[in-house]
């Protein structure tokens, strides 16, 4: 793994995009961290506080290297295949850059009103500390 998500995992519309992202990634790129996994958040030196600005990429390499919210939201699309044509085209239309950090903060506010919480929480099948294989008890794949 080169970079660790930190996501919601009790937030429906979080899940549905950590899914995703496992599906296309396949551990390849990623490994997971849901924000409710305090022991895990502690290695990072976060706090669960620290994760009420949305969802966290960190650099596996270099851990003080991380994004937080939107810019997290653009990094991973940046490091996905053909992801630099699509974030370099939204980052070059005038006024899109803060309209997508409104319309994340608007929907990380949101995110239990709009999109429903889950009963419990979603543990990647590539998660942090794991090698790249799904686990058989994981909720994903």
């Amino acid at each position: 793994m080169q970079y660790h998500v930190i996501y919601d995992g009790n937030c429906n519309l979080c899940v549905t995009f950590t899914q995703l992202l496992e599906k296309f990634d396949q551990g390849n790129i990623f490994d997971y961290i849901p924000m409710q996994n305090e022991s895990a958040l502690a290695q990072f030196n976060i706090t669960s506080k620290d994760c009420d600005m949305g969802m966290i990429l960190i650099d596996a390499s270099q851990p003080d290297r991380r994004w937080q919210g939107s810019n997290a939201a653009e990094e991973i699309a940046n490091l996905l295949p053909l992801g630099t044509v699509f974030i370099s085209a939204y980052r070059a239309l005038p006024g899109m850059k803060q309209v997508g950090d409104r319309t994340y903060e608007q929907i990380r506010d949101n995110r239990y009103n709009w999109f429903g919480k889950r009963d419990n929480t979603y543990n990647s099948a590539y998660p942090f500390g794991c090698s790249q294989q799904p686990t058989a008890s994981s909720g994903g794949l």
